[in-house]
Order: C-alpha cells, then structure tokens, then sequence
C-alpha cells in the first residue's frame, strides 16, 4: 500500500553530468543538458505536492578542481522536503558518463548504505538514463520496492542513427560503449515496474527496439516546465543583458531572430541550421540567426564531440559570410535563457530546434510559453508537443532547403505568427506545467504501489554474529578446494585471527553437497552458507533457513513458464533432479548446438520472462529469479547485519562469483580462475592472486591486510 499523505518516500537517480540547485551549467558538455535540468525540476515539483514528504535526487559526488566545489558537497537541499545527495565512488575527478561504466557496482552498494543511514526504505526508486537505470535496478531488488525507469535517450536509437550517418560499428563501440549501455538499459526494463516516456514515439517506435518490451508497463507523461520563468515579452520593458552580448555579432539586432538553444552536441544538428539560413537567401536578407550552444572559453581545449560540433559551425559561418547577420556568444548564464526567448518573441523571430533525436524538447515547450513559436524536428517529443500546442512546423531534419523555406515562411506570415504564438502559451500552460505532470505521475506511483508485493521490505536489524567485524565468503570448487593443505593453511589462519572474523561460502552448489564436500576437507560448518547460487541462505550449525530471503526473491518468479521458453532451445539439457532446487533450474550447455548465452537471455526477455542467467565453467547455466544471484545474496547479508562491504573479502573464481566480486566488497581471484573473469583485471578492490586454489585466498589476506587494519585500495590509482 502506498505511504501515508504527506509521506511518500522517492529516491531519484540521476549519475553522470553536474548537478546543482542553482545556475545550472547546462550545455557545458554533452552530459550538462536538459536531462540535468529535468531531474532538479521534478525532484522540487515532486516535493512541493502534499503526498509526498521527501525526495532525495542522488547523484555521483566530484571532487575537481576544474569544476565547481558545488559539486563536492555531499549534501545540498533544494526545495522543502528536497536534497541533491552526492555519493562518492569511482576517481573523484569529472568523469565523462562513457568512462563511469566501470565504477557503477561501487555506486549500488553506496546507495544501500546510504539507505541505511536515513533509516527509512524509499517507496519508490525512479531512474534516469542507462546508467542509472543499471544501479537502480539491483537496489530496487535488494530494498524491494518498485522501480521507475525513465531512459532519456536510448542506446538503440543512437546506435542506428550513427550507423545511419556511416559511422562505423567498431568506432561506434569505442567511442559510446553502446552495447555495455543497451544492457544496461534492458536490465532496466527487466526491472521496472513502470517506464515513463515522454512520447508516444517514444515507446511506440523506440522502446519497441528492445528484447524486454512490455507497452503495458509504460506510461507517457509529458515533461514539465518551469512556467513561471517562461512569459511572452511585455512592452517597453528593459533590454536584458545578453542583449548586449549578442549585438556585438549583429549589424541590425531588430531584425527576426532565428533562435537556436542546445549543447555543442552532434546530434543536435545546429551545423545544419547555420547551412540551411546561409543557403537561403531571402531568409538572410530579413533575419538574424542566433547560436547558443553550450559556454565555452577556448575551442581547441574541449572535448572533441563538441569541438568539431562548434568547429564545423564556425566553418559553416565562415563559408557563407554570416558575419553581421549571425551571432554565437561564447558564454551565457542560466538566467539568460529566459530572456533569449523573450527577446526572439519580441522581435517576431522563431525558435529552430533542428536536432536528429529529440526525445524530450524541452526547449520547445519553453519556447512556446514565451510566445515565440516553433520549428522543430519531426521526431519525438516535438510531434507530441506542436500536435498539442498547434504553434509551429515539423521538418525532416536532414533537408537543408525545406528547413530554410520552412523558417522563412513563418518569419513572414503575420497572422500565422500570432495565431502559433498565442497557441503556444495556452498550450503549454495546459499541457506541460509541472504540476500536470506530478498529478500524472503520482497516478502511475499510486497504480504500482496498489499491486506490491506484501513480503515485508528489507529492515536493519541487530546482528546474530555480534563478535564478527569482518567476513570473508569462498566459492567453493576450485576456490576453496582443490588443495587440502591450503584449506588446512586458510582454516589455521582463520582460527587464530579469533571471533572477529566471519566465515561464510557462495557456491552454486545445493546445500547438502556443499556440506559434504565441507565435511571431506574437515572444515568446520561456516557462519553463514549461500548455496544454489545465492537463492538460499543458511546460518551456522543449525543451519537455519533465511525465509525472509526465500520471500524476497520469490517476486516474478515464473519457473514453469522458464522452463517451457527454454525447452524451445536446442542445445540446453536439464540436469539431475537433486541439483534443481525451488528458485533454480539448471541445465548441460552444449555450445556447439545452443544459442550464445546473449541469445538465451534476449530469447527470455522477448517471452516477458525477468530471471537472472549464470553461465559459468564453459557448461553449466543457473537460471534464477531477478532479485536472486550470489552477489544480491551477498548484499543481503550485509545490509541485514549492518556490515560495511569494504570489511567483506569475496573470494572466487569463475564466472557465478563475478557479481559478488565487484562494487565495494573487497575480492580476490584464485590463480586458476576461469577466462570469464579475465575482464576484471586492473579493477582496485579485486586482486588476481597468483596462488591457485585456497593458497590464492591466504594471499589475499595478507595483500589486503585483512586480518589486521585491513588496507582498501584508493580508486584513484586506476585510469578511467
């Protein structure tokens, strides 16, 4: 059931880019736009409704002297009930969101730490982007509570329109990390409760790229916008300062402005737009054309999508003689933005959004609120806002000479002018206030709430094991085993470290084989032992079940259905029954007959199956429920207990131990570790022993001082 009025708890996630409460440095760089612009405004809308009591919008914390010391505070309210909280992970420096990849498992276990210390599970986990939506996904399953997922862009659509402009696949991946960002965006779907989408494009033709496409668990609601910065121009008010910036450029200010308002971003299409006014002679003769693209000091020094965005503009101005009659400012500050619009609207000019994509187009509906009316790309959310405000042209975004015509034509039809201009500030007060679109979406929340599941939310509680500071957990085949006399070692060490300590195993095995095999090395039953890979857990020498985790992972788990999807499947052969446990079904892999394990899963998610798939030792494949995986299990645990995951020393070696092996636990793998974690080398907190077997383990004791002070590596030491 949904939270008491005034109480609803939402937690949104929004990684890459700077984020603020104030002065936003939107169009900085490619990460700094409308998507850091959206998650402030919502985060203050959410807030200011009487149902909800509090919203935290959490986001990577940067320590950099390049950039702003704002971005350094861990904390920062925004609004009442609201706060920006920044989490440390990774190199502290501004990252790019392409190098952050491998930095995110860290980002899921501050977030359950974090959670931990409010004290209060969060009714809801929203996410933005692909990033987000990979570390929202297994914090939404560990807390259990429902998961909103918006994607912003999409990987998929990016990928075909790169591949559309010729771009290489190769370059493609080098440059965007596509295909790591499309998974991560289909492990938000699997995930997700509710989708939100801006469009019905959107969903319609985009989203209906992706493997796990389920329409009826989304929603379109559209963007909102701070109306009350946004106002047609008044008469005889005063000339505003960018006004002066910009009549430096221009040989008559007065004429129409033709306004252009992005990042230096390629998909935004603003060369074309300088080519389409140059090559239109008629429209040069009565216009000026005015560029906003982001703040800059030097070109040479910025990165290079923007660099050759504002470098082919500065080519375009150049080739066409647009000296006088364009202007491109290099600086600007939040609160020009406004105005820019006023000043267009004032001068009966238009505002030009020509961008490739546009699955938002906020400055659309901002434009519109100003008077000033529009000329947008026929993609996405321009459709949905020009079809509801009636206040401008669609185009095709790569017709230069339609564009040009296009502008002209509606620089020099008065009444059409009047007509679009008074449609938009109707229309956007009725369609895109914020406060439209809260109602809307506190609809959808209150909708996924009503069906949610009745197993209790995860709670801090005290722990069973009071004299343990520190765990260490060991697979068990090839890890634990494979050389008694380095068990002997591990066990003798472990004893005389005293109570401190905690031991525990991870292992697909079931439990009884797991104690067997425990039994035949003499070592004694452990602390705790998470068996089946990860889907049950037991507790010390009663071996006490967990059912509060039995009740946890038992959401979308359909084992029957699984079983008949993959039984369409050659090469898959089920095995003995004493290995299949409630939560696992376990097959033989023949990889010369079946599909690759990328295939298995898109096979799955295109039947609207959520499950988790464990390919490990080239042959064998563990098929789970979605909230279930030895390293879920792990975080489990340590959530449960209240111990930090840097005090918990994962030891494995193949590839059903890579989950527990990343984010913040501390990891060792074996020397005779399987090629699927050949990937991890090079990652601070695993450590690539070059001791085989339980020797593999001692050595991680004592390269991470784990018995003692225990020592935890500085990410900074690792390049991005």
């Amino acid at each position: 059931m949904m939270s008491a009025t005034g109480d609803l708890y939402i937690v949104l996630i929004s990684v890459h880019g700077l984020i603020r409460g104030e002065n936003l440095e939107l169009g900085r760089d490619a990460d700094t736009g409308g998507q850091v612009k959206y998650v402030v405004e919502l985060a203050r809308a959410l807030a200011a409704h009487p149902e909800v009591g509090r919203v935290d919008l959490v986001t990577r914390q940067v320590i950099d002297p390049k950039v702003s010391a704002d971005y350094a505070r861990p904390e920062e309210p925004i609004a009442p009930n609201a706060r920006i909280v920044r989490l440390p992970f990774g190199p502290r420096r501004y990252l790019r969101k392409e190098v952050l990849w491998s930095y995110l498992d860290a980002m899921v276990d501050h977030m359950v730490q974090y959670v931990r210390r409010v004290g209060r599970i969060p009714d809801v986990i929203h996410t933005h982007y692909a990033d987000a939506g990979y570390v929202g996904a297994p914090v939404a399953s560990l807390l259990g509570v429902p998961l909103v997922h918006t994607g912003h862009s999409l990987g998929r659509v990016k990928r075909l329109r790169l591949l559309e402009k010729g771009m290489k696949e190769v370059a493609i991946e080098s440059q965007y990390n596509i295909a790591q960002r499309i998974e991560a965006e289909e492990i938000a779907l699997d995930t997700a409760s509710l989708v939100i989408a801006s469009t019905r494009q959107e969903v319609e033709e985009q989203y209906s790229l992706y493997d796990n496409y389920q329409p009826g668990r989304m929603a379109v609601i559209a963007p909102g916008v701070d109306l009350g910065r946004f106002r047609p121009p008044r008469p005889g008010e005063p000339e505003p300062p960018i006004a002066g910036e910009l009549r430096r450029f221009l040989r008559e200010p007065g004429r129409p402005m033709v306004l252009a308002l992005s990042r230096a971003d390629e998909r935004k299409n603003i060369a074309t737009l300088v080519r389409a006014f140059g090559e239109q002679p008629r429209l040069r003769e009565i216009a000026n054309l005015v560029i906003v693209a982001g703040n800059r000091d030097d070109i040479a020094a910025m990165e290079r999508g923007p660099r050759e965005v504002l470098t082919s503009v500065l080519l375009s101005v150049d080739r066409h003689d647009l000296y006088g009659c364009a202007a491109y400012p290099k600086h600007h500050q939040a609160d020009d933005v406004p105005d820019l619009y006023r000043l267009a609207a004032a001068t009966r000019g238009v505002f030009v959004n020509p961008a490739l994509t546009e699955p938002f187009g906020l400055t659309l509906i901002e434009a519109a609120a100003s008077g000033l009316p529009v000329i947008a790309t026929e993609d996405g959310g321009p459709r949905d806002i020009v079809g509801a405000c009636r206040n401008g042209l669609l185009i095709d975004p790569l017709d230069v000479g339609e564009m040009g015509t296009s502008i002209y034509a509606a620089l020099t039809d008065d009444g059409r002018w009047n007509e679009w201009s008074g449609n938009g500030v109707r229309g956007a007060h009725e369609h895109f206030s914020w406060r439209s679109h809260v109602q809307r979406y506190l609809s959808e929340v209150r909708r996924i709430l009503g069906r949610r599941s009745r197993t209790p939310a995860l709670s801090p509680v005290k722990s069973r094991l009071p004299t343990v500071d520190r765990l260490l957990v060991c697979d068990v085949d090839d890890t634990l085993t494979g050389d008694t006399e380095a068990v002997h070692a591990l066990m003798t060490r472990l004893k005389g470290a005293g109570e401190r300590v905690g031991f525990g195993v991870a292992t697909g095995r079931t439990l009884e084989t797991t104690l067997a095999v425990l039994r035949e090395l003499s070592v004694p039953v452990p602390d705790l032992l998470i068996t089946s890979v990860g889907t049950e857990i037991y507790y010390g020498n009663g071996l006490v079940e967990d059912q509060g985790w039995r009740r946890h992972i038992d959401y979308r788990w359909g084992p029957e259905r699984l079983s008949a999807a993959l039984a369409e499947l050659p090469g898959l052969r089920l095995q003995p029954d004493d290995t299949q446990r409630p939560y696992k079904i376990s097959y033989f892999v023949d990889t010369r007959k079946a599909p690759s394990i990328r295939e298995i899963v898109r096979h799955l998610r295109k039947c609207d199956l959520q499950c988790n798939v464990i390919f490990s030792h080239g042959m064998f494949l563990d098929v789970l429920p979605i909230r279930a995986s030895k390293g879920l299990a792990l975080r489990y645990l340590a959530w449960k207990w209240g111990l930090p995951l840097d005090h918990v020393l994962v030891a494995g070696q193949s590839g059903n131990d890579r989950e527990m092996l990343l984010g913040n636990t501390l990891g060792v793998v074996v020397g005779n570790y399987s090629p699927e974690l050949k990937r991890l080398r090079g990652k601070p907190r695993i450590y690539f022993a070059s001791g085989h077997h339980a020797w593999g383990i001692i050595e991680a004791l004592d390269h991470y001082d784990f018995l003692g002070a225990i020592h935890i590596p500085d990410e900074e030491t690792v390049e991005a």
